[in-house]
């Protein structure tokens, strides 16, 4: 497989370039920093867009044997990619989903107490499943308080029925913020109260705060594709995804002309403009507007004026 992805794009148009090598090296970065725990990738939304299928045999080949997705229809779709995968679906599931759960043999991650109740209904005593609890994201998970319900159930209490424990860190790009310490010490609270399953803290930016948040499991998610994990430092991870678009057109302009849609850009000096053939329809973000950078042979360039559907 070429290791390098870039979408057939007509004449003179924007190319969004994918570098699945990168990928699998930010993969192996994260796994040897985790160490001795496991590392698994979080590859929902469409492997945050950037395309399921090649992203999934690239960290496949690079090791990684446990995937997270958000919905059993994501995690039926791994399967077909990579039946030898052991897949969480962090969302859980509903009642019209329990056919596809089974036969995809996905592992549903329970958030609270009606999915507990849900899961004990549709599966055997024996079988094990994932739970979530919130720790202080305040998003998904089981209150720490629904501990107390869940160890009356002698279910829950038996070795081997949690197959993983996991929670979700809300600050760890900050390491300095007090809610990490706060999240470790409620997060480890659970899982010393339920028999010290296997354990998941550490998200891309968890990893680095130390061995103490790594537990048995770590899943980086954005820091695979390249995003870093401690914003305003050096990013330590290769980048991934690179847009490329061609100049059309360079104007000499004079002073105080303006640029764009509503005129919402004057040159405050004669200067040089470059027009790209890249827009929003090419998923530029219109917001960005005035507000992002461009490389031009290196050089970092302002983007004047209001971003056009396919010109800016």
């Amino acid at each position: 497989m070429n290791s390098s992805l870039v979408a057939a794009p007509p004449l003179r148009a924007a190319q969004l370039g994918i570098d699945l090598a990168a990928i699998a090296a930010n993969y192996r970065w994260f796994a040897q920093r985790a160490a001795p725990a496991a590392c698994a990738a979080c590859v929902k939304a469409d492997a945050y867009g950037l395309g399921v299928e090649p992203v999934a045999h690239a960290l496949w080949q690079a090791g990684c044997r446990e995937f997270f997705v958000a919905s059993v229809g994501e995690g039926a779709g791994l399967r077909a990619l990579l039946p030898d995968a052991i897949i969480y679906v962090l969302n859980g599931y509903l009642p019209p989903e329990l056919a596809a759960l089974r036969q995809s043999r996905l592992l549903p991650v329970l958030n609270d107490l009606a999915q507990v109740a849900a899961f004990e209904a549709d599966f055997a005593p024996d079988t094990p499943a994932a739970l979530q609890i919130d720790s202080g994201m305040t998003r998904l998970g089981l209150d720490i308080a629904d501990l107390a319900t869940l160890l009356t159930r002698p279910r829950w209490c038996r070795p081997g029925a949690i197959a993983l424990l996991l929670s979700h860190l809300a600050c760890a790009e900050d390491p300095d913020h007090p809610l990490n310490q706060q999240q470790l010490q409620r997060f480890t609270g659970a899982w010393q109260q339920l028999g010290q399953p296997r354990a998941s803290l550490a998200n891309s930016s968890g990893v680095l705060l130390g061995t103490d948040w790594r537990f048995d499991l770590v899943r980086p998610g954005a820091g695979l594709y390249g995003l870093n994990p401690r914003p305003g430092q050096p990013n330590p991870l290769q980048t991934v995804v690179s847009l490329h678009a061609p100049v059309l057109q360079v104007r000499e302009l004079r002073e105080d002309t303006s640029v764009g849609y509503g005129a919402s850009y004057r040159m405050q000096a004669p200067g040089r403009i470059a027009t790209v053939a890249c827009g929003y329809a090419d998923g530029y973000p219109r917001a960005a507007s005035s507000r992002s950078q461009a490389r031009v042979n290196g050089v970092s360039v302002p983007l004047i004026g209001r971003l056009s559907m396919d010109l800016l």
